[in-house]
């Protein structure tokens, strides 16, 4: 099973929130190779750990540390796959910004999760995108990709889809 991760699921794994400990039964159950996320997301999680450190939610240290975490395990990993927000990418979501009334990072976010899907699905496995994103969850869904909310989803449902 191959793992999309939304930026809004993936900063639950270096900033603890609600989620985090879904964020991290995920890491526990699923490798590395199998995890992807889109590499504009990367900025995003970057920048909610900005926001927490000048909010006050975080201390320097928690946040020196959340960033060394999140570069070695995805930025800087060679098998956690970062996918390109490639311009025929981008052109390629618009459809699903009007469909779904996404802003424009979700539509690119749910266009290369299909991409992946159709891919994985062709490997003969399949794909769960993880996101916080109410609109981008239903949208997902409608779409057929089997969709985790880190916030809301009980760990147990996780560990049955990975195993079934």
């Amino acid at each position: 099973m191959d793992v999309y991760w939304d930026a809004s699921a993936l900063v639950k794994r270096y900033a603890s929130e609600t989620g985090t400990p879904f964020a991290n039964a995920v890491f526990a159950n699923v490798v590395l190779t199998q995890m992807m996320c889109l590499s504009i997301g990367t900025g995003e999680i970057i920048s909610a750990f900005v926001r927490k450190r000048n909010a006050g939610l975080i201390d320097h240290e928690v946040f020196v540390q959340a960033l060394v975490e999140f570069r070695a395990e995805v930025i800087d990993s060679a098998e956690f796959r970062v996918v390109a927000t490639t311009d025929d990418l981008i052109f390629a979501s618009h459809p699903l910004i009007e469909r779904y009334s996404l802003n424009a990072t979700d539509a690119v976010v749910l266009r290369s999760a299909l991409d992946a899907a159709n891919v994985a699905r062709a490997s003969g496995h399949d794909l769960i995108l993880l996101t916080a994103d109410d609109r981008l969850l239903r949208a997902a869904r409608q779409e057929g990709i089997t969709v985790f909310n880190p916030e809301a989803d009980a760990i147990t449902r996780l560990t049955a889809a990975l195993a079934g």
